[in-house]
Parts: structure tokens; C-alpha cells; sequence
């Protein structure tokens, strides 16, 4: 789950972190009454939405005085801002983060995250700050440095932060702030469940304070039951409605671009299937995991999703039976295709537990569907269905 740089920013501040003065803009009725909580003559008014590279498309302003600030609010709030993470429809603009402007010396890079392979929490320093990290990791991986630290609650010894914190060549008193900076990380990933944590910049001031300038926090949904806190700083706003609606069947589902609507039985077996339509030659519509033990309703409800999708030409089901059986799949996908009138080609593959009732069950549902033998074989029907 993603949280707003504001709210990721008052998660810093509980745990200490140091962060710039800001306040939260919903509706632009307050912002004069809101404003006077500033105590700075230049601000930085700043669009949120759930993407990076807002500062490239102008979602990011530095403003003077109080009558700019109105009006630039105006013109940024409701604007759909397009980044390189957004996609082309790009995201509207609901809320608005006001903030004291700081006057920066040094920009760093800050982050830690959740090392799957070690069980470790994974640090990553770099000197070059405000850039995208995937790039200075391409360009100049030099400038990049990455510590692993055992998930301990006391948190990283005195020897671990002066390794993450070395490549930053921070005076005496900056060293204390990023010390506590580095602990207050910690806590927070094993705390709240995060499963990243960003700070990009962190930056030196020309007072040489040390700060968050921007933050970016994920965290775990698996782990989002026990944090209500967290849960309660969910904005549907910025999720795809699908998604919405996935979830409330407990559904895996994201929504990609292609055209071949996948349903599969675990993630491991649904990158394959994804996989395979891409080696045919087309592109999957989305990522659907239905889970081991998928009731009839579940089931039909992840069929309606993918049919949902306007750019679905065509369906893949790749089921293999173990916990989830064949005809309890089956059944819903005949009482789902059914009651919408299913108009688009879909080829089912069946294995595993009950296979041979749920063929009968598709076979007798005067539908038509294309039963496949195996993957390749099901991959290549469903793309020769849709030309």
C-alpha cells in the first residue's frame, strides 16, 4: 500500500526524523487560514499523487508570497499531471502539500527496504540526491553505496549507521541527526510494517541542517490487517477502481496495458502465463491471481473484472488444480460468462484436482469456449483467437 509524501512525512516526524514545517491543502477555501501555521516568506507548494517525477511536470512550485501561492494552488489543483509513472491518462491532482521553502546546500539519496533474498533491511546511500536512483545506479554506480543490517529491534549498531551514513562526509553534529535518522528508519520498517522507505532528497541546508525534503513510503499488504493506522491513511482516489474492487474479493489484480485477459492460480504460474502470451506476441490485459482456494463467487467475480477491461480482446484461464478445484472454477466461470453475454474468445486450460468434471462443466454450457491441452497450446489458441 502507497501512503502521500505528507502523510509519509508526519509517520518521519512521529519517529523523530527532522522535516520541513507543511500543511495539508484539501479544499482551497483554506488555505489563507492554513497558512498562517508557516512561519517561512517562501514556500513549496506540491501536487500529491501517488508518482514520482512530479517536479518535471510542474506539480512541484516554488512560490514568493501569499498571492502566488493562491493562485498557483488554483491552477495545480484538479490538474491531471502526466509523469513517467502515471502513464499518459496521468493522475488528477485532489490535495495539495504547502510546505516551508529551505534553502539547500547538499541533496543526498536515502532508503532502506526489505532485502527478500538476505531477511535483512537494505540501506541505500548515494551522494547524488533529487535524481532517479535507477539511473545514477546505471551511470555512475560509484556513487552509490548499499549496507544490510539484521532486522534487530535495538536497531543498527554505532559501526552500521557510520557505513551507511560514510558517503555522505557529514560534520560532527549532521552525523547525530543522521544517526537518529537511520535508527527512526528502522523502527519504522519493523514498526509499521514498511516495506520502503525513501527520502529523496535528504538534504543539507546552508544553515547545514539536515532534512527530509521529500519521502516516499510502501507498505506491506500482507501486513496491513495489524496496522490500522496505516490502513487508515489509504487514498482511493489514486488506486485503479478494478483494483478497488479486486479487493474486496481478496483478489491479486493489476491492470496492465495489453489485450488477452489473464485468470490464473497462483503468482508464480500467472508470470508464466504472462510470459508465454508475450512470446506468441501479444501483451497480457492484466495480473490476476484467484488463490488456492477459490470459492464459485470468487471466481465469477474475477471473470466480471477482467471483462471490465475495454481492451480485452480475449481470455486466458490457466488453472491448476491442487487446493483450488477445477469445477468449482468452471462453474463460475459458466455463471459468470453467462450473465454478462460473453462476447470476447476464451480458451481455458485445466489441470489437476476435478479437471475432468470441470471440462464436462464448460463442455455443457453451450458456450463458446476453447479447451487447450497445455500452456503452449493455450497461449497459442488465444492469440490466434483474437486476429
Amino acid at each position: 500500500m502507497n501512503i502521500h509524501e505528507h502523510q509519509a512525512k508526519e509517520i518521519l516526524k512521529e519517529f523523530g526524523a527532522p522535516v520541513s514545517n507543511g500543511i495539508v491543502i484539501l479544499s482551497l477555501d483554506n488555505i489563507k487560514k492554513e497558512i498562517t501555521k508557516l512561519k517561512s516568506k517562501e514556500f513549496v507548494l506540491k501536487a500529491q499523487i501517488h508518482a514520482g517525477g512530479r517536479g518535471k511536470a510542474g506539480g512541484v512550485k516554488l512560490i514568493k508570497n501569499i498571492s502566488e501561492l493562491e493562485n498557483e494552488a488554483k491552477k495545480m489543483m484538479g490538474k491531471i499531471l502526466v509523469t513517467h509513472q502515471t502513464g499518459p491518462e496521468g493522475k488528477e491532482v485532489k490535495r495539495l502539500y504547502i510546505e516551508e521553502a529551505s534553502d539547500i546546500s547538499k541533496e543526498f539519496y536515502l532508503s532502506c527496504l526489505i532485502d527478500r533474498e538476505t531477511s535483512k533491511i537494505a540501506f541505500i546511500s548515494s551522494t547524488e540526491g533529487g535524481m532517479d536512483i535507477e539511473k545514477v545506479a546505471s551511470e555512475t554506480p560509484e556513487k552509490i553505496i548499499t549496507n544490510k543490517i539484521d532486522l534487530k529491534k535495538d536497531g543498527p549498531s554505532t559501526d552500521e549507521i557510520k557505513k551507511i551514513i560514510s558517503i555522505f562526509q557529514l560534520n560532527e553534529k549532521q552525523k547525530l541527526v543522521a544517526s537518529k535518522l537511520i535508527n527512526a528508519l528502522n523502527e519504522i520498517i519493523i514498526k509499521k510494517d514498511a516495506s520502503l522507505i525513501e527520502i529523496n532528497p535528504l538534504i543539507i541546508t546552508k544553515s547545514e541542517e539536515l532534512i527530509c525534503l521529500d519521502a516516499k513510503m510502501n507498505f506491506d499488504d500482507n501486513a496491513i490487517f495489524r496496522q490500522p493506522e496505516i490502513l487508515s491513511l489509504r487514498d482511493l482516489n489514486e488506486e485503479d477502481p478494478t483494483e478497488i474492487e479486486a479487493s474486496k474479493f481478496d483478489l491479486a489484480y493489476i491492470k496492465l496495458n495489453g489485450s488477452i485477459g489473464c485468470m490464473v492460480n497462483g503468482a508464480g504460474l500467472a508470470m508464466a502465463t504472462m510470459d508465454i502470451i508475450k512470446l506468441y506476441g501479444e501483451e497480457p490485459a492484466n495480473f490476476l491471481d484467484v488463490g488456492g482456494g477459490a470459492s464459485k463467487e470468487k471466481v465469477s467475480a474475477a471473470f466480471k473484472l477482467i471483462l471490465s477491461d475495454k481492451n480485452v480482446k480475449g481470455i486466458l484461464i490457466n488453472i491448476f488444480g491442487g487446493i483450488m478445484r477445477c469445477d468449482v472454477l468452471a462453474q463460475g466461470v459458466v455463471d459468470a460468462a453467462k450473465e454478462i453475454n460473453l462476447s470476447v474468445p476464451l480458451v481455458v486450460r485445466l489441470a489437476g484436482t476435478n479437471f475432468q468434471k470441470g471440462k464436462q462443466i464448460l463442455e455443457k454450457s453451450n458456450l463458446k469456449i476453447l479447451s487447450a491441452s497445455d500452456l503452449n497450446d493455450a497461449a497459442k489458441k488465444i492469440v490466434e483467437a483474437i486476429k
